[in-house]
């Protein structure tokens, strides 16, 4: 019994410290305005293929994250630097829209679209909703660190099963929660129309660009504390 409220208890504080940094409504934004030319079949199909690169995302980083980014040499801050440029350059195509392939393709028939246009349609399943719109590199340093604590000397008072089920229950969650706000972008996009959805993607163009510059602040202040540690 002990055991199972550790389990919950390990979920919940995981998912309190999970969800500010995944959230899922920064990746039912991006769906609403870069797949705007996306028919309904094909939206639901890329929303599926989204949520299975979110959790599987989470879980190799969390089992193999350290391990992988040790082999390549490759540091937390490098990480933020990296994401935090890529978040800024997403938020600058909503901020400021040019005419792209999925701006064309939203004014053509979908019978068209099948049968002549599909190298028209956008592949935003994996860039920008699962990463980094939702598995971005706040949430994928947060799963390593967390990762380390628990399997450091000092991390070990959990049993050892409840630090391999409580991960992979926890990004089921996260992952299901993913996949019903991208589920429910047409109703909002119902009720905001096209005006609101375009008031809405340069707001959200304008935070991505400050949290992607606030990612790279923040790389770039722990490499300064690093160098001038003792």
């Amino acid at each position: 019994m002990e055991q199972i409220q550790d389990l919950f208890k390990l979920i919940s504080v995981g998912f309190a410290l999970l969800i500010p940094l995944a959230n899922p409504i920064t990746s039912m934004t991006m769906l609403l305005t870069l797949g705007a030319g996306l028919t309904k079949q094909e939206r639901a199909k890329q929303v599926r293929q989204a949520t299975i690169y979110v959790f599987c995302i989470m879980c190799v980083t969390y089992f193999a994250g350290h391990a992988i980014m040790s082999l390549f040499g490759i540091s937390v801050p490098g990480l933020g630097i990296a994401g935090g440029l890529i978040v800024g350059y997403i938020g600058f195509t909503m901020l400021f829209p040019t005419s792209t392939s999925h701006e064309v393709v939203k004014d053509m028939p979908e019978v068209s679209l099948k049968a002549n246009d599909k190298r028209m349609v956008p592949n935003i399943a994996f860039v920008p909703l699962a990463m980094p719109g939702t598995a971005g590199p706040g949430t994928i340093a947060m799963i390593i660190s967390g990762s380390a604590s628990l399997h450091s000397p000092g991390g070990t008072e959990y049993a050892l099963w409840l630090l391999y089920v409580a991960p992979v229950v926890l990004f089921l969650i996260v992952s299901g929660i993913f996949w019903a706000c991208l589920n429910f972008a047409d109703k909002l996009l119902k009720l905001l129309g096209d005006a609101g959805l375009e008031a809405l993607a340069r707001i959200m163009g304008l935070l991505l660009v400050c949290m992607g510059v606030q990612f790279v602040i923040n790389a770039v202040t722990t490499l300064v504390k690093g160098f001038g540690g003792p």
